[in-house]
């Protein structure tokens, strides 16, 4: 098997997984599979993706596993658990298929709350065969270096980070290898206030001892924005995360709908409930400016707020932004595929796997960069008249 964890998965796929149950346990939805780059596929990856997406039904939630959870993860709720060690995956849900171009066609349908947790774990899936099946001029030497370096240059430059790189990774045992790395490397720095300080993948947070990392997804907000209403998607999103989470996971997706609207949205109220934002697209210093502006006029001090930069990130840049946001607002770094699946010659695979509609309705995202917007052309007009009152 390639995945051997039902844990083997970003901690936002459980959180939002609770939320969504409690929620909107009925709602139905679709994903679809996008490969942003030039790489394809062949024959022998679809055969063994197919192989791949059928075992991910053996996959169930061990006693040791529920009970690091609910000692290590209080928010999520415990009928949420017992809910969680009864899960298992419907491989019939997934429909997957090679085009004329071999450019890999992959959707997703169900109800949400069963679906989503398919997202990470299919993309490490996939980036794995890939890498094994197609791309297979590469290996491991150097790796171990790598991360040494990268881990003594942040700590130099008195970075806090965190480990993003599952759904891109080269495969299992590079991200295996660090987290494994790091962790051993933070503790003998003796370093307790900056370093590295987890991981989103669960399974390997719960082996190395490490905190698991993450909150929501631009998923939340666009199942959202059909089931309680667009123009204010972000407004409910936050308005129903704080419901079920109070003052815990309190780091918000800034970039849906673009980061003017979300602030629109993002009141007094809601800048002092959330303890800071994430960027996950645009121009960093742009939206760093942004935000700390707009802590200042609701009259909240930026040093007691975060910013979590999670957007394409390699060390030197994540020091470029730590360095900026000195003396002015508190930050930290999600760093994914430049961790997991930096190997010379032999590019990471760009992809991603985005809901495509809920409750039939096509959802959008817009994005704060240009080309990372994602959903049916007609429905990113609408967005856009909605939000930025482009003409449809």
């Amino acid at each position: 098997m390639i995945l051997n964890s039902l844990l083997d998965n970003d901690l936002y796929k459980y959180t939002q997984q609770n939320a969504v149950l409690e929620l909107f346990p009925d709602a139905q939805v679709e994903y679809r599979f996008k490969n942003r780059g030039e790489q394809r596929f062949n024959e022998q990856f679809l055969i063994a993706l197919k192989k791949g997406i059928k075992e991910m039904s053996l996959l169930r939630l061990k006693d040791h596993e529920y009970e690091w959870l609910k000692e290590n993860c209080p928010y999520l709720k415990r009928w949420y658990l017992e809910y969680l060690k009864n899960y298992q995956f419907n491989p019939d849900q997934v429909e997957v298929s090679l085009d004329n171009t071999n450019d890999l066609v992959l959707n997703i349908k169900g109800l949400w709350c069963e679906t989503i947790l398919y997202e990470v774990p299919l993309m490490a899936m996939i980036s794995e065969i890939y890498f094994e099946k197609c791309d297979k001029n590469w290996n491991y030497e150097g790796q171990e270096e790598k991360i040494n370096k990268n881990f003594t240059k942040l700590l130099k430059n008195s970075c806090s980070y965190a480990d993003f790189g599952t759904r891109r990774r080269r495969s299992f045992q590079t991200q295996d290898l660090v987290v494994k790395n790091f962790t051993r490397l933070q503790k003998e720095s003796k370093v307790k206030t900056w370093g590295f300080k987890g991981t989103s993948n669960v399974h390997l947070a719960m082996k190395y001892g490490v905190k698991p990392i993450g909150t929501c997804s631009h998923e939340f907000f666009m199942g959202i924005s059909v089931l309680e209403g667009l123009r204010h998607a972000n407004y409910f999103a936050m308005y129903n995360w704080a419901k079920i989470f109070g003052t815990s996971l309190g780091i918000i997706l800034t970039d849906t709908y673009k980061v003017d609207n979300f602030l629109k949205n993002f009141n007094r109220r809601f800048a002092m409930l959330f303890e800071g934002t994430r960027h996950d697209s645009g121009d960093w210093k742009e939206f760093t400016d942004k935000i700390i502006q707009h802590y200042k006029n609701l009259k909240i001090n930026p040093l007691h707020k975060i910013i979590v930069f999670s957007d394409g990130l390699n060390v030197d840049k994540a020091i470029g932004i730590n360095n900026y946001c000195k003396n002015k607002i508190q930050c930290s770094f999600g760093i994914g595929t430049y961790f997991t699946n930096s190997f010379s010659d032999s590019s990471a695979l760009n992809m991603v796997i985005k809901m495509w509609s809920c409750e039939g309705i096509p959802v959008v995202k817009l994005s704060d960069s240009p080309g990372k917007e994602t959903g049916d052309e007609d429905s990113i007009r609408v967005a856009k008249w909605t939000f930025l009152g482009e003409k449809l």
